[in-house]
């Protein structure tokens, strides 16, 4: 078995990365697996999703460079809990194990695999709360009389009109009012609508009938 060790330290904790390290290299040696590579983030906060050497991890693990990926501790390798089950969910579909060594977590043995599908769970329990939570805000504001999402800008619709009389196009006019082409596309249409006669009208006219 050929074993990538990962560790981490950040600016505040005051360790060093060589106390992981050695516990992650002797426990491998007792495996009898063969070091592949080391990869150390050091003075990177756990908070950062993306570390170089984690991401440099990620690669060489797609490259199917190693088999098993040692860390000392979950906490130095997943930001979050969903972002431990992606990375987890990425290395077993690249056929790479993972070994927590103080937390017991061997995801290549049965109990380990089964340990995942729990945390899998547990993520996803968290991300339904989160969307309870952030629904029950909104239900909220709502009933309070706030008005969510982005206030809407007053356009002057008649400026609008004459840029286009004097012949300018729809991203010019866009782009100098500051709002968007689909929303000037818009008002234009609108404004066409209401200053020009209805259609059944205007072939009776053009018949002569009026």
């Amino acid at each position: 078995m050929r074993a990538a060790l990962y560790a981490r330290v950040s600016t505040l904790n005051g360790q060093h990365p060589e106390m992981q390290l050695a516990e992650l290299r002797e426990h491998a040696s007792r495996r009898r697996w063969e070091i592949a590579g080391e990869y150390v983030d050091e003075g990177v906060s756990g908070s950062k999703e993306s570390r170089p050497e984690l991401n440099r991890l990620m690669k060489d693990a797609h490259r199917r460079q190693f088999d098993i990926v040692l860390v000392w501790k979950v906490d130095r390798f997943g930001r979050s809990l969903k972002h431990l089950v992606n990375a987890l969910a990425d290395l077993d579909a690249f056929g790479v194990a993972f070994v927590s060594l103080k937390d017991n977590l061997d995801l290549s043995t049965p109990s380990g695999r089964l340990m995942f599908q729990i945390i899998a769970a547990m993520a996803e329990f968290e991300l339904s709360l989160t969307r309870e939570r952030v629904k029950a805000g909104l239900e909220n504001a709502r009933r309070s009389g706030k008005t969510l999402g982005r206030p809407r800008r007053a356009v002057d619709v008649d400026r609008i009109s004459r840029m286009k009389a004097d012949g300018q196009s729809l991203r010019s006019i866009a782009s100098k009012l500051n709002i968007g082409y689909g929303t000037t596309r818009k008002l234009l249409a609108s404004i066409e609508r209401k200053t020009s006669p209805p259609r059944a009208a205007a072939r009776i006219a053009m018949q002569g009938v009026i």
